[in-house]
C-alpha cells in the first residue's frame, strides 16, 4: 500500500522546490500516493497557466485559499485548513519546503497530529529572529523527522542545535533541480526582445524584504542607489507588490523619474531565468536568487546585513553589501570593469536532490 504523502505549498519559491520532487515522487506511485496541496498564501490569479507553462506541473489537488493576513492570522487559516486535508486525506507523511509562514503551520500541524514530516531546505540560519522567516525555519527543524540540506553550514547549525543525527541527510538543492530542468525552455524565452535588452548590458534588480521596503527613510536611500547605478547601465525592477505599495505610499516615485530603470510586473518563472541568466550582475533581497545566480556565475549583491545562505558567500558569486550605498558602488564598479567575484558550483548542486531525497523517503 503507498504511503498517503502531502505536498504543502504556499508561494512561487514554494512551487518552483516542489516541481522536482513532484516529478519524482510520481515516478513512484508503488511507494507513494502524492497531493499537492496549495494554502493559499500567496494568492495568483495566474497560478495554473503559470505552473504548466514554466514549471510543466498539474493545478494543486487541493486548494485552501486562505489568502492575506497577519502573520498569525496567515498561519492560524492555514493549520486549520490543514488540520482538515491531513485528516480527509489520512496522509502519513508531510513535505514541506523552505521557510514560509505554510512551512511553520503545516509542520505544527503534523506534529501534533502524529503525522511524520520532512522539511526541505533544512538547517539555514541567519541567526537574525527579527525575521519571520528565521522562526519558521527554527521551528520547523525541530518538529521534523527527515530534514534535507542543500549545504554544510545547514549540517552544522542543526548538530549544533542538537538534532539527532540520523534524522538529518545532506541531499544538495532543489532549486537547483528545478533550474536545470527547465534551462532548454529558460534560453527559449524572448524576455530581452520585448524589454529591449542585450545579454551582460543591464542589471537585475528585487526588493521586496520588509526590512528594506516597510521604512520610508531605508526605501528611498536603496531607490536613490539604483537611481545612481541606472546612469551606468540599465536596471530591470520586476516591482513585488509590497514595494509597489510602498514606493506610491511613501511618494517616491520621483526618485526614480528620468533614470534607467525598467519597472515590470513580477515575472513568471521562465522570464526572470533568463533575465539573471543573461544579466550583467544582480542585485537583490531575496534567499533563492543567490543561489541561483551562484550556480549561473553570475555576480551577485545582496543589500542585507545577513544570509541564511553563506555557501554562496564562501563558495558562491554573492557578495554582501548591506543597504550601504558606498559599498554597493564599490561592488558594482568591481563588477564593470572586470574583476566579478569569481566562484564554484557548491557540492550535490547538481540537478539530482530530488532523486536523493525520494530514495531516503522510500527507506523510511
Amino acid at each position: 500500500m503507498p504511503r498517503k504523502l502531502l505536498c504543502i505549498v504556499g508561494t512561487r519559491p514554494n512551487f518552483v522546490k516542489s516541481a522536482p520532487l513532484i516529478r519524482e515522487l510520481k515516478k513512484n506511485l508503488d511507494s507513494f500516493d502524492t497531493k499537492l496541496v496549495h494554502t493559499g498564501q500567496h494568492y495568483d490569479v495566474n497560478l495554473s497557466e503559470w505552473l504548466f507553462n514554466d514549471l510543466g506541473m498539474q493545478p494543486p489537488d487541493i486548494s485552501l485559499g486562505v489568502g492575506s493576513g497577519s502573520h498569525t492570522q496567515q498561519t492560524a487559516k492555514i493549520m486549520l485548513g490543514l488540520e482538515e486535508a491531513i485528516t480527509n486525506e489520512k496522509a502519513d507523511l508531510v513535505v514541506v519546503f523552505g521557510d514560509v509562514n505554510s512551512t511553520l503551520a503545516a509542520a505544527v500541524v503534523a506534529a501534533k497530529m502524529g503525522v511524520k514530516l520532512a522539511h526541505v531546505e533544512s538547517g539555514l540560519r541567519s541567526f537574525d529572529r527579527a525575521m519571520p522567516e528565521e522562526i519558521n525555519r527554527i521551528v520547523t527543524d525541530h518538529l521534523s523527522d527527515y530534514l534535507f540540506v542543500t549545504e554544510e553550514s545547514g549540517m552544522q547549525n542543526l548538530k549544533r542545535e542538537g538534532i539527532a543525527p540520523e534524522k538529518v541527510f545532506f541531499t544538495g538543492n532543489i532549486m537547483i533541480d528545478s533550474l536545470l530542468s527547465t534551462m532548454d525552455v529558460v534560453k527559449k524565452s524572448d524576455v530581452l526582445n520585448k524589454l529591449g535588452l542585450r545579454t551582460r548590458e543591464y542589471a537585475l534588480m528585487t526588493l521586496h524584504r520588509p526590512s528594506n521596503v516597510d521604512d520610508s527613510g531605508t526605501l528611498t536611500e536603496i531607490l536613490g542607489t539604483i537611481a545612481q547605478v541606472s546612469k551606468r547601465i540599465p536596471v530591470v525592477f520586476p516591482c513585488h507588490p509590497r514595494t509597489k505599495n510602498n514606493i506610491s505610499r511613501f511618494g517616491l516615485d520621483r526618485v526614480l523619474d528620468g533614470c534607467q530603470i525598467i519597472i515590470t510586473e513580477p515575472l513568471g518563472y521562465v522570464d526572470f531565468c533568463r533575465l539573471t541568466y543573461e544579466s550583467k550582475f544582480v542585485l537583490t533581497d531575496s534567499g533563492g536568487i543567490q543561489e541561483e545566480t551562484t550556480y549561473l556565475q553570475i555576480p551577485c549583491i545582496t543589500m542585507r546585513e545577513n544570509t541564511e545562505r553563506p555557501i554562496t558567500v564562501t563558495v558562491g558569486t554573492n557578495l554582501m553589501t548591506g543597504n550601504d550605498r558606498t559599498e554597493i558602488l564599490k561592488a558594482i564598479d568591481d563588477i564593470l570593469v572586470g574583476k566579478s567575484k569569481i566562484g564554484a558550483i557548491p557540492e550535490l548542486w547538481d540537478g539530482h536532490t530530488a532523486e536523493r531525497v525520494v530514495a531516503i523517503l522510500k527507506k523510511g
